[in-house]
């Protein structure tokens, strides 16, 4: 869409339908796709009253922390920002310098393994779970400062047992992945 090709009325209607379909597009790609500054970007969602990414994505997850069953919200590791109780989920951990090792940079595994393992146990349509088996696999290292997208996917329930796979990403470069085989304590 090039900058004169609409006026801002029509800009600011596909702003709109851009984000209810997508509400963790940037500002910076919302500008590049409208082919217009991000200042402009700002004073539209300002002036339809749309708020901020973080605030969209602290919104969505509310919304998704009332549909789990298996942990309160204090409990997720990460912002949950999609869920479907027994099929899967997806969770959003912003990495910063305190999760990191000094030296290195790199986000300690402790961070990454509970952004996997509650996102597993939030998933599945239990009252109260825990992780029987995991095995886990951290593929590449990620630094301080990167953005963790994990999703996980209920493959198999039965009885009082679940399988849940656990992949996580950075800019489409998958970091870890677990298979998680979880316990209902109340099907016991």
């Amino acid at each position: 869409m090039s900058r004169s090709s609409c006026t801002k009325k029509e800009r600011q209607a596909v702003l709109l339908e851009k984000l209810k379909s997508d509400p963790f597009l940037t500002d910076e790609e919302l500008s590049e796709i409208f082919s217009v500054s991000v200042p402009t970007i700002r004073l539209d969602r300002l002036e339809l009253g749309i708020p901020e990414l973080r605030e969209r994505i602290k919104n969505v997850a509310e919304e998704n922390y009332r549909k789990v069953k298996s942990l309160k919200s204090k409990d997720i590791v990460g912002e949950l920002v999609d869920i479907t109780l027994g099929q899967g989920g997806i969770s959003i951990l912003e990495t910063n310098k305190s999760m990191a090792f000094e030296r290195t940079k790199i986000v300690q595994g402790h961070y990454i393994y509970s952004l996997a393992e509650s996102l597993a146990i939030a998933v599945i349509d239990a009252q109260v779970a825990l992780v029987g088996v995991a095995n886990i696999k951290y593929k590449t290292p990620v630094y301080a400062g990167s953005k963790l997208v994990a999703k996980a996917e209920v493959k198999k329930a039965k009885d009082n047992k679940y399988i849940v796979w656990v992949k996580i990403s950075a800019k489409q470069v998958e970091n870890f992945r677990g298979k998680f085989i979880l316990v209902s304590l109340e099907k016991i």
